[in-house]
């Protein structure tokens, strides 16, 4: 057998060492994505991340009037049980007095304006109101029931909410953020 009848192009079949340049190609290809690992299973969310992809609230105890902040995805969400006098006002209010007229709300399309009903919890819920509890102008977090408005106010820079979580006055650009969610039962709400 001589130097040339060592390659299979020249027996037609397999030889000796192509099988080792197929196991060593192999074992640098099983090296490689072993090393690589670790680096691509550290992008994945964390356990604790994906435990707060949606919570759910018991709002049972919030009468008329009350409000509660819980924590989703590391930002502050604001829940109130409007009055019918807050909601009577947030649905008495013309869109053309609204420096946002778009709803914000992830439950509606993109294009849905900002009426009272279309910022509330909707139809049968229109006294709850479910706001990501982050000013639109830097991300201070409003005070409630406060400001000319009796919404929420950012006292950092002045931006005036009414009880539909609408801005009104002040540098921020748009409405406070209604997130995803929906009444699992009367008194539970799924946020996310």
């Amino acid at each position: 057998m001589s130097e040339q009848d060592t390659h299979s192009e020249a027996v037609g079949e397999p030889t000796r060492r192509d099988f080792l340049y197929l196991t060593t190609g192999m074992a640098g290809a099983v090296g490689a994505v072993s090393v690589a690992w670790p680096f691509i299973d550290q992008m994945r969310p964390d356990a604790s991340t994906l435990a707060l992809a949606s919570i759910e609230v018991n709002v049972a105890a919030l009468q008329p009037g009350m409000s509660l902040t819980v924590k989703w995805r590391g930002k502050p969400v604001f829940i109130r049980n409007r009055t019918p006098e807050e909601v009577t006002a947030a649905a008495a209010v013309p869109l053309d007095q609204l420096k946002d007229p778009v709803a914000r709300n992830a439950n509606l399309p993109a294009d849905a304006q900002a009426t009272g009903a279309d910022r509330s919890g909707g139809q049968g819920k229109e006294n709850w109101i479910v706001m990501i509890g982050s000013c639109t102008h830097l991300g201070c977090v409003p005070l409630g029931q406060s400001g000319e408005y009796n919404g929420w106010f950012c006292p950092c820079h002045g931006s005036v909410y009414d009880t539909a979580g609408r801005i009104r006055k002040g540098p921020a650009p748009q409405n406070l953020a209604i997130p995803a969610f929906k009444f699992t039962s009367d008194t539970v709400i799924q946020i996310g």
